[in-house]
């Protein structure tokens, strides 16, 4: 009886999560802009999975070097790598048949590095990396450039509801007692605010304002200077926050409201983002998860200020592993780390 009732409740669970994606979709959200990138056989394949609302593409066209009258041919494919930038397309699937492997050598690399989602139909070009996936749209296999495990709806929900108890649970019951001591404690020992808000760069590279208790004094540079060992701004309150990472709690206020997840890439500067971006390969690879209160590249050592270029580009590398190896064992695995961490007085991530 009770194995029964288990999987009713499974079933009806099922049903109501496809029905709520379902509409979600079709009202316009989750609706990824895409383009296809040469003409074969299987691009009317993927036109019946693209026009199909329930899946929720806005199909924009394809490019392609034969010159066709058809409404939905945008161009020849030369043409198309500007078009991509200028119209914000999100999701790019090139036929192999069509391309060569350059161009597709091409195409990957500034996938990696401009938050575009570089899809392929597959011939016999060996395109095949440890980092692409093999999936099925209908009957046409496609290659995911960059895959993982968050990619699944079920993989987000869950993490959303892990990010949804936990943040609640510290609010209330760390946040609602902590706020108030840490500002007695910050107004006996400088002049200024209980937070320090900073603008940063999360999902997809949108910008939200990042609140911290207040660990520096004000400065003109805090927007742009990171905390560097023995920095004369920390005040001495503030060295205790940082070692202990009291000051990155409030943000767990943007885990809650969905800005933020507890475990993910370290939100940075919105000034450091445009110099790695441009600097650093697969720099903004990290920006297709919420950035997270802590993460694998904290927990590694990879935190703190950047002071070689093998700095960032280790942090980097941790961020793109955990995209792709990402499981709710892992995340949990991070918290508790970070957690020991804060006990043992390590300063806070940057």
């Amino acid at each position: 009886m009770v194995y029964l009732q288990i999987c009713l409740l499974l079933t009806l669970f099922r049903v109501l999560f496809y029905w709520a994606k379902k509409l979600y979709r079709t009202k316009g959200f989750n609706s990824p802009r895409v383009v296809v990138i040469g003409k074969d056989k299987n691009l009317q394949k993927l036109r019946r999975i693209f026009d199909n609302p329930e899946y929720g593409y806005q199909y924009m066209g394809y490019f392609d070097n034969v010159k066709s009258n058809s409404s939905s041919c945008l161009g020849n494919i030369e043409s198309s790598f500007n078009y991509i930038f200028e119209n914000n397309a999100e999701e790019v699937y090139c036929m192999a048949s069509k391309l060569s492997k350059a161009e597709i050598q091409y195409l990957m690399k500034i996938a990696d590095n401009s938050l575009k989602r570089i899809k392929i139909i597959p011939d016999n070009k060996e395109l095949f990396s440890r980092t692409m996936s093999l999936e099925l749209y209908g009957a046409v296999p496609i290659l995911n450039l960059r895959a993982s495990p968050l990619d699944l709806d079920y993989s987000n929900l869950i993490k959303r509801i892990f990010d949804i108890l936990f943040s609640s649970l510290a609010i209330l019951f760390v946040l609602s007692w902590l706020t108030p001591i840490v500002y007695i404690l910050i107004k006996l020992d400088s002049k200024g605010p209980l937070f320090f808000k900073q603008e940063r760069h999360g999902v997809n590279r949108s910008v939200f304002g990042c609140y911290k208790f207040r660990s520096m004094t004000k400065s003109t540079t805090s927007d742009t200077q990171m905390a560097t060992k023995n920095d004369v701004r920390v005040t001495k309150l503030g060295k205790i926050l940082r070692k202990t990472s009291i000051d990155e709690l409030p943000q767990f206020f943007y885990v809650l409201m969905g800005d933020m997840s507890v475990v993910g890439p370290r939100p940075h500067m919105v000034v450091h983002t445009q110099k790695y971006e441009s600097s650093v390969d697969k720099y903004l690879v990290r920006h297709f998860l919420k950035p997270g209160i802590t993460g694998l590249a904290q927990i590694q050592g990879c935190r703190g200020e950047i002071i070689n270029r093998s700095d960032i580009v280790n942090r980097v590398r941790y961020d793109i592993f955990y995209m792709e190896k990402w499981s709710l064992a892992l995340d949990a695995k991070i918290v508790l780390l970070t957690m020991y961490n804060a006990i043992k007085g390590e300063e806070s991530a940057y």
